[in-house]
């Protein structure tokens, strides 16, 4: 373990720990059990986002893989290692509320603080599962389902830098989208997604408003993929977070005709009674969550049903237990769940086993399709993905180790 300059902090119990040190010394344990963490790493991988790779190491023949949301997150595990070193890591969920409490000075329950507590706490059940010799999902509960479906979260056009070089509508044009789409579903997918707030037009975007005519070219992409894949795959478009009411309110119903899964984030995040104007205003279902972290985050946009599909990215909510408890108020309230997903095959295959041991979860995404390199990552001899779908594995713990040429490469 690497001398933390931030072990003074939680030694001397300053740091926002006070006197609710969750640190256990000695407990009584199974000897198969009876192990210490003895450091963690972080590293960052550049792939389409930069990738957060957590390993756990321990004192006995085992370590786990995580992997947290793209950002810090290695300022916050140097920050954390000195206060998990010599804890059991079979002690998940006390571990969890631990590391919070250590970062309640650093704002433990949002952002980049749970972010960082997700990738440790996914690692925490990898080892778990190769002490005990037992999938994750078992960990969990057990299981609804085998396999998890898959949605292809796809992008059509050029790079969003030749919007400056040709008319954007000529990039971003129906027919690309379209074509886009057939190449997905000819992969084998059966639900995908795609980014409806590219900019075609002129506009003043700090007032989050759009000129009819850019909403009918947004209208238009959506009816072009509809009537290229029709009505059977899973579809849903993301707006992320960038307009008013007014003009969200307007897109979801002329959208209406097409029948779509979600539209996704279509105001910004923060506030729930935004998200139920824009419910309220059309039948188009209507999907936000990925910035929400913890379950008293989901709360208000559940319990004032300010949404129809929640999408908490698990790499970020506060780790596979915290999604399990958004996922059964979610399911008390009837509200399913697309997991938001833009990670490599580790966090992928964390998410793929909470998502098989909850009833609620229809889709997970997946955010790497440009990436050729992707289950290079892993050390399996097939893709995770085929048809569309991932098996959920038998293997202990996630089922998958990482190629460490690869990620050193």
């Amino acid at each position: 373990m690497s001398d933390s300059k931030y072990r003074h902090l939680v030694t001397d119990m300053k740091g926002g720990l006070g006197w609710r040190d969750l640190r256990v010394d000695e407990q009584r344990r199974d000897p198969d059990r009876d192990i210490e963490i003895t450091g963690i790493d972080c590293a960052v991988v550049e792939g389409n986002f930069p990738w957060n790779l957590i390993v756990v190491h321990t004192d006995a023949d085992v370590y786990g893989l995580g992997e947290a949301f793209t950002g810090p997150a290695s300022e916050y595990v140097e920050f954390l290692e000195p206060a998990l070193v010599g804890q059991n890591p079979c002690d998940v969920d006390r571990l969890v509320e631990h590391m919070t409490q250590v970062l309640s000075g650093l704002g433990g329950t949002a952002g980049y603080s749970q972010a960082t507590v997700s990738g440790i706490e996914i690692a925490l059940w990898d080892i778990l599962g190769k002490v005990t010799g037992l999938p994750v999902y078992q960990l969990l509960g057990g299981k609804y389902r085998d396999e998890v479906t898959i949605y292809a979260d796809s992008h059509a056009g050029d790079a969003l830098a030749a919007g400056t070089e040709r008319d954007p509508k000529e990039i971003y044009s129906p027919e690309a989208y379209a074509k886009e789409a057939r190449e997905v579903i000819d992969e084998g997918f059966n639900a995908l997604k795609f980014d409806l707030d590219v900019k075609v037009a002129p506009a003043d975007t700090a007032t989050r408003r759009l000129s009819n005519d850019a909403i009918e070219h947004k209208v238009a992409i959506v009816e072009a993929v509809r009537e290229e894949i029709g009505t059977e795959p899973i579809l849903g478009f993301d707006l992320h977070w960038n307009f008013s009411v007014e003009t969200a309110s307007k897109i979801a119903r002329k959208l209406e005709p097409y029948d779509i899964d979600w539209l996704e984030d279509p105001v910004p995040p923060e506030q729930p009674e935004t998200h139920r104007e824009v419910k309220e205003a059309s039948a188009t279902p209507i999907l936000a969550g990925e910035n929400i972290v913890r379950l008293e985050g989901y709360v208000p946009f559940l319990t004032q049903q300010a949404v129809d599909v929640i999408a908490p990215d698990i790499q970020k909510c506060g780790g596979l237990l915290e999604f399990r408890k958004i996922a059964a108020l979610a399911d008390a309230m009837g509200v399913p769940i697309a997991p938001h997903n833009i990670s490599t095959p580790i966090g992928t295959m964390g998410s793929v086993h909470v998502s098989a041991s909850v009833p609620n979860v229809f889709a997970l995404e997946y955010h790497s399709r440009e990436v050729s390199w992707w289950d290079d990552l892993h050390t399996l001899d097939e893709p995770l993905i085929s048809d569309g779908t991932i098996d959920v594995p038998e293997r202990p713990g996630l089922g998958v180790d990482l190629n460490l040429d690869t990620v050193n490469e």
